[in-house]
């Protein structure tokens, strides 16, 4: 495909906006460890209630939303999450934030009233509160996980192409994750252990569109060895833009069909996952051999 416009020369332009976008998400996660939280942490995290209850019923999404204005109606506060549980998906759990024993109570009592439980708690199934601590745990886990899935992906860019290749890949997976978190700010989703899949999967799905963009280069490189890099590369982003272009909109028709249709509780998951999709094609598109290019001009003087 002939370049319409000049990608690499304007990477100071797309680099601002990508900055911007990340910004948000990286104030969020440097002010954590000095107290300030700008995250809806939900219970996974930040320790609280949970309650579940065997409804002897389906809990599709008209139960769960009684259920919903049925807690926040005796205990005042609306809760992190709503979902059924379960074989056959007739528990109901609860998730909140930390509430004292008499309104738990208060909460038992109403449930059984209102849909003829056991009043002897047997369809009382949890009534517990998670520890911070537990929290802290899962957050450990959570970062240990990323930084062992892109370290392990850096050692194997820089096999299959060179170090500098496996830089510029690591910076995008990176930003797509910062712009994943300034979304769980901006529109307060509750952050959770779906957001640990959620990351994950946005890691795997931008290393290969950066991949595709990457082996393009190179093999336009050995058939143009007297030619600037920046412009095999260039020619490269634009020769792959098509497939990725095609592969971000077949992949959003399906996780956006989920979030259209889905309960609340997949919509929390799939709206970060969509976000994260859109920024791996930006960066591999607009970022990823920019990145290439800059890293090899600072780090190394020889061709591949």
């Amino acid at each position: 495909m002939k370049p319409k416009f000049p990608i690499l020369k304007n990477f100071k332009i797309f680099g601002i906006i990508s900055i911007l976008l990340c910004a948000t998400g990286l104030v969020a996660l440097i002010a954590l460890p000095f107290g300030q939280n700008f995250f809806n942490l939900s219970i996974d995290f930040a320790g609280g209630t949970e309650m579940e209850f065997n409804l002897h019923k389906t809990v599709d999404q008209t139960v769960q939303t009684e259920v919903r204005e049925l807690f926040q109606e005796v205990t005042g506060v609306d809760p992190s999450s709503v979902t059924s549980s379960g074989d056959s998906n007739e528990n109901v759990l609860i998730r909140s934030t930390s509430i004292d024993s008499e309104k738990r109570a208060a909460v038992i009592d109403k449930m059984v009233e209102t849909y003829s439980l056991d009043k002897d708690g047997k369809d009382l199934y949890n009534n517990n509160d998670v520890s911070p601590s537990v929290g802290s745990d899962l957050q450990r886990a959570a970062f240990l996980c990323a930084v062992v899935a892109i370290v392990l992906m850096l050692i194997y860019i820089t096999i299959r192409f060179e170090l500098t290749s496996g830089l510029a890949a690591v910076t995008c997976l990176i930003h797509d994750l910062l712009i994943m978190l300034s979304v769980y700010v901006w529109f307060q989703i509750p952050l959770d252990t779906g957001f640990i899949a959620a990351a994950l999967t946005i890691l795997g799905y931008s290393i290969n569109a950066s991949i595709i963009v990457f082996d393009r280069i190179r093999e336009n490189l050995r058939v143009a060895r007297k030619e600037p890099f920046e412009e095999v590369a260039e020619r490269s982003v634009w020769q792959t833009m098509g497939r990725t272009i095609n592969t971000t909109l077949t992949t959003l028709f399906t996780v956006g069909m989920i979030f259209v249709l889905g309960v609340p509780s997949l919509k929390q998951f799939t709206l970060p996952l969509i976000v994260g999709i859109v920024a791996g094609a930006w960066s591999s598109i607009m970022l990823s051999a920019s990145f290439w290019s800059f890293y090899r001009k600072h780090f190394r003087k020889k061709r591949i």
